[in-house]
């Protein structure tokens, strides 16, 4: 994994680039981070370590704290199953194990191709909709394991 991003630390450079050199940026640097690399490579994090004069155990303390950071490779498309109280009730289970199934990951796994990555939530908010399935930026209410592999090709608008 290392050896992936070791490659490419021009796009850290450039970040770090657009901000101060001062803890305060810390945050929006890993978002930046992030959001380029698709996670958190610790060769990077020593480089944003180092940039802001920050010891790098300060840096993987708020990697670590905010579960919108992943140290791990996450997957081009992230797939969330709500298992709130609602969605539990509803069947949120056999919607994980469809995607167990489908994927061959299970929650807090990444598929070998960096295709998907599974994760559970506590709560989406939408309970009336209940199981929720959460394909990248979609939200599938009352969603159905029959129609998993729909919902990860992008499509599975028909109803029943």
């Amino acid at each position: 994994m290392a050896q992936n991003s070791s490659h490419d630390l021009v796009k850290a450079e450039e970040i770090l680039s657009g901000y101060p050199h001062e803890e305060a940026a810390l945050i929006q640097i890993l978002q930046d981070v992030h959001r380029a690399y698709n996670y958190l490579p610790c060769d990077v994090l020593v480089r944003v370590a180092e940039s802001l004069e920050v010891p790098l155990a300060k840096v993987f303390s708020v990697a670590t704290f905010y579960k919108a950071f992943a140290l791990e490779p996450q997957g081009d498309t992230i797939v969330k199953v709500c298992t709130g109280t609602a969605c539990h009730i509803r069947g949120a289970g056999q919607l994980v194990e469809e995607l167990e199934r489908n994927l061959g990951v299970a929650p807090g796994g990444t598929t070998d191709d960096l295709r998907f990555t599974v994760k559970t939530v506590n709560c989406v908010g939408a309970c009336a909709m209940a199981p929720v399935l959460i394909v990248g930026d979609r939200y599938w209410g009352s969603a159905k394991p029959a129609r998993m592999a729909k919902y990860l090709a992008g499509g599975g608008d028909d109803e029943n």
